[in-house]
């Protein structure tokens, strides 16, 4: 291995048995619910897409059923569940994780379209794709089980846009609870769902077992070679049966990768497989129940009643997983400069995965109400389902050879086996979902559009602001000699400069000079730093560095369950200190860069004006850090990028 390589990550540390399996039941109605809710269409739209008019012959649905459990093998527990879930970044996974990973010449090299390069453009796009589909899923999820509620009761049928519409509502008002609370919330509904699929699959098996046969990988080949290049177009029906897996990765951050793996093993896998064999037997028995196999495997009647309550609510916890994993997705692209910064809230102490991004809520639960609204039937949102997921699970794929050969230093025939095992089932999923685009599934596709842009712009911009002001301020050690002349007083009181970066001088600082050639006899440089920790001990809070002239470094770091609340902190650290700061009489500094949007910048004009727009919305310092409005002062200076 390479000296510049990385280590393969060692498996993470098991906490207790009891705490594990605490959350992979809350994982179970965060993580699972998207892809655990297959069973009610999946079949049947396979079967659509098959037999169009006509009945499904035997050979055809073990060949469906064949290619169903294969995808969920592969796609999901070998891809996903064995190899992919073990690159995590920090505790976090999902795309923007898996990019921190790759090697910094593949981040940073070649420049490609919006100053990044391929591989990290690959990234945002694969990111961006699975907020479309975020964006979509809970629509889908919610509006199909309203519509199962007026099957049962058709008087309900007008009432289904608006009881939609306040579900989501509902569903979005309470994610500020946070995940952890939500799983616990939806957990045990999910594990008597799976239970409940579990046990009618077994109940149908029983009575067909021959079903069992579909198992053999070779009835999904005979397929192919039955229909042709038309039998490719199944797979756009089949990958609904995977849909949901990427929020595996993506929500691994929430609650860990054992409990994530647990739960899939031992419920979540083995339940599905049953539920579709189950279907499949059924179908063996009475070829008429392929109109909706799923609550055909049921006595008419109460049953039937029982399990579209059951369903109802299942579909729409599997609103979650994509809900959860925007969240995640979103505080990745802040630490990697992909998203300006917003307000992030953690919501459990023992992880700091667990969070909530009201921002993130608003955009996401206005666009699945608009979504809602617009198309009304889930049948004509139908097709827009998998699209965007493909895509990202093609990006996933690409990005995790470049780790396991680049960074974890994997050997080149090794690396590209897994890379080409993976790509045979990604590349024929994505290719029969792209014949789905111009029937829904520019949905996701014009959501990710913008995104992309968005992101691109903003990381470009800020790049472009660093680069100025790296080019123009440097080390207190260098900087101070040359502004000392400028200064031709020293007023009494003390003067807090918060500073990003402790390497540079704060360029508040720099104009607080220049415009008033006077500075306060005490002048504190404050850097925050955002500790990986629920909380920082107070002995570790603060680093307080003397630089000579009245000029002092300080350092203060919070954990991610602590409001960094700088007034108290640095009383304390005066107090301990015996420093000469009168905090009730202090100023703080704080620096405001206005961009100007101009045809002449790195930027052309309209995406400048957008990157100025997202950085007027960014959270303010002042905010973020509970300063007192009447001893701040903010300078600001207008920029062209």
């Amino acid at each position: 291995m390479d000296s510049g390589q990385e280590a393969e990550p060692v498996a993470e540390p098991r906490p207790r048995s009891r705490g594990v399996w605490q959350l992979a039941l809350c994982a179970l109605g965060v993580v699972f619910g998207d892809i655990g809710t297959s069973p009610l269409y999946t079949l049947k739209e396979c079967l659509l897409v098959a037999g169009r008019d006509r009945p499904v012959e035997q050979a055809d649905l073990f060949g469906i059923l064949s290619l169903m459990f294969w995808a969920l093998v592969m796609v999901v527990t070998v891809k996903y569940v064995v190899f992919v879930m073990r690159a995590s970044h920090d505790g976090e996974g999902g795309i923007l994780a898996l990019l921190a990973l790759v090697p910094e010449r593949y981040r940073t090299g070649p420049r490609g379209i919006g100053g990044v390069s391929g591989m990290t453009l690959l990234a945002v796009a694969g990111a961006a794709l699975l907020y479309g589909d975020g964006v979509i899923t809970p629509a889908i999820s919610v509006l199909s089980a309203v519509e199962g509620l007026a099957i049962a009761s058709p008087e309900l049928a007008p009432g289904v846009v608006p009881i939609t519409c306040l579900i989501l509502l509902g569903l979005f008002s309470i994610q500020k609870r946070g995940t952890g609370s939500v799983g616990r919330l939806f957990g045990p509904i999910m594990l008597v769902w799976f239970l409940t699929l579990a046990a009618l699959g077994l109940w149908q098996i029983s009575q067909r077992p021959d079903v069992l046969g579909a198992l053999l990988p070779t009835h999904g080949v005979e397929f192919f070679q039955r229909h042709g290049l038309r039998g490719l177009l199944i797979l756009g029906s089949v990958v609904l049966v995977v849909t949901g897996g990427e929020a595996l990765y993506a929500d691994m951050g929430h609650f860990g990768l054992v409990p994530i793996r647990r739960a899939w093993l031992t419920l979540v896998m083995p339940a599905l497989v049953l539920a579709y064999l189950g279907q499949g037997a059924l179908l063996l028995r009475e070829p008429a129940a392929a109109a909706n196999p799923f609550f055909a495997m049921v006595p008419a009647g109460a049953a039937t009643y029982a399990l579209v309550v059951l369903a109802s609510l299942a579909t729409i916890i599997a609103s979650q997983a994509l809900i959860s994993g925007a969240f995640s997705l979103t505080r990745q692209a802040m630490l990697l400069g992909f998203l300006p910064r917003v307000t992030v809230r953690h919501t459990a102490y023992e992880s700091e995965g667990q969070i909530y991004i009201p921002q993130v809520n608003v955009l996401l639960g206005a666009g699945c109400l608009a979504l809602v609204l617009t198309f009304r039937e889930s049948v004509k949102l139908a097709a827009a389902y998998g699209l965007a997921v493909t895509g990202t699970m093609v990006v996933t794929t690409v990005l995790y050879y470049l780790v396991i050969r680049h960074t974890w230093g994997w050997g080149r025939l090794r690396s590209l086996s897994v890379l080409v095992l993976f790509l045979a089932f990604d590349l024929p999923f994505l290719a029969a979902n792209l014949f789905k685009f111009f029937d829904g599934g520019y949905v996701p596709m014009l959501i990710g559009s913008g995104l992309i842009a968005a992101m691109l712009i903003w990381s470009h911009g800020r790049t472009a602001v660093m680069q100025n002001y790296s080019r123009q301020y440097g080390p207190f050690e260098t900087e101070w000699p040359r502004l000392r002349p400028l200064v031709v007083a020293r007023v009494p009181g003390a003067a807090v400069f918060l500073a990003t970066d402790a390497d540079h001088v704060p360029p508040v600082l720099v104009h607080q000079i220049k415009a008033t050639r006077t500075l306060h006899e005490t002048v504190v440089l404050l850097t925050v730093v955002d500790a990986p920790q629920p909380e920082v001990p107070e002995a570790g809070r603060a680093i307080v560095e003397p630089l000579g002239d009245g000029f002092l470094r300080v350092a203060v770091r919070f954990g991610f369950m602590e409001q960094p609340l700088l007034i108290p902190c640095l009383r304390r650290i005066v107090a301990e200190r015996g420093l000469a700061v009168d905090l009730d009489a202090a100023t703080f500094f704080i620096g405001h860069s206005t961009i100007v949007a101009d045809a002449a910048g790195t930027l052309a004009f309209i995406p400048e004006a957008i990157f100025a727009y997202l950085k007027r919305n960014a959270v303010r310092e002042e905010q973020r850090y509970g300063l007192p409005a009447g001893q701040v002062m903010e300078i600001g200076e207008q920029i062209s990028i």
